[in-house]
């Protein structure tokens, strides 16, 4: 029989790589990894802010995620600079105030290394709840704009023409990734937690015929990550969050493994349906 603490953690991981997996398809379909590593970096000062003002880090970091991504919305519209430079821009600012607040907090005492890489053996009932329920209702956002979102990732101006609205969805579609990393800080930390982002979509993407198997797959194998990683973690007696990301890799290496991939579909490429679009829209 598995301890209590172990049981928890691999409902909170699992349960974190159903919410992470099509999320992070959209991320892999974007180009946005980079932007992944912003929301995270912003995470830690969203960590110092709840303790600052002694409010639930949760809604802290969700919060700070929150404004970060509508800054850098406002930013691209009116800045000079390119996409990249911004993202580099905010991850590294807010990575450095919020250890400068910190750093000016000497009566807070806090395992940093713990918001960094994770503790997922200390996961609560309580975590868990906030996993599942949260990732529900990012799940069914998700769900309802699936097709606009999935539109605008193809061809803007298409989903624009369609009568659609891509300003929306991608405001939608941030919130969500603030949420993600909100409630998914506690399991494999801000420094990791892009990591389960794209891994399980980057391998789902070697399979997959189809945008949604693609995410039904990347949700798959990010469970399969967690509990791999557990079971090696408790085997080795390694970090449980970094073991998750390691088997994730794991799983990507295989995936490139001719033998696994030679009878694979074609790469969900949303870049290569555009043709398509007008059918997935209209559905």
């Amino acid at each position: 029989m598995l301890d209590d603490f172990f049981t928890r953690a691999i409902l909170a991981g699992v349960g974190v790589a159903l919410i992470a997996g099509p999320l992070g398809c959209f991320i892999v379909w974007r180009r946005l990894a980079y932007f992944g590593d912003t929301l995270s970096h912003a995470a830690l000062l969203g960590v110092a802010l709840a303790f600052l003002f002694e409010v639930n880090i949760t809604l802290a970091v969700f919060g700070v995620s929150a404004c970060v991504s509508i800054a850098l919305m406002l930013l691209q519209k009116r800045a000079t600079l390119s996409s990249d430079a911004l993202l580099g821009l905010l991850a590294h600012s807010a990575l450095a105030v919020g250890l400068v607040v910190l750093a000016f907090m000497t009566w807070v005492r806090m395992d940093l290394m713990g918001f960094l890489f994770g503790d997922i053996l200390a996961v609560s009932k309580t975590d868990i709840a906030v996993i599942w329920l949260g990732g529900a209702v990012v799940l069914a956002v998700l769900a309802v704009i699936w097709r606009p979102l999935f539109a605008a990732t193809v061809n803007r101006e298409l989903a624009e023409a369609e009568g659609m609205n891509p300003e929306r969805v991608n405001i939608i579609f941030m919130l969500l990734m603030a949420a993600v990393i909100a409630i998914s800080m506690k399991i494999v930390g801000v420094l990791l937690i892009t990591a389960m982002l794209i891994i399980p979509a980057a391998a789902a993407r070697r399979f997959a015929p189809g945008p949604e198997q693609m995410a039904l797959m990347a949700a798959g194998i990010g469970a399969a990550a967690v509990i791999a990683g557990l079971f090696g973690s408790l085997e080795w007696d390694t970090p449980a969050g970094p073991s998750i990301v390691v088997a994730a890799l794991g799983l990507f290496v295989l995936s490139l493994v001719p033998a696994v991939n030679r009878s694979a579909a074609e790469p969900a490429e949303p870049d290569r349906r555009t043709h398509e679009l007008r059918r997935e829209t209209r559905r």
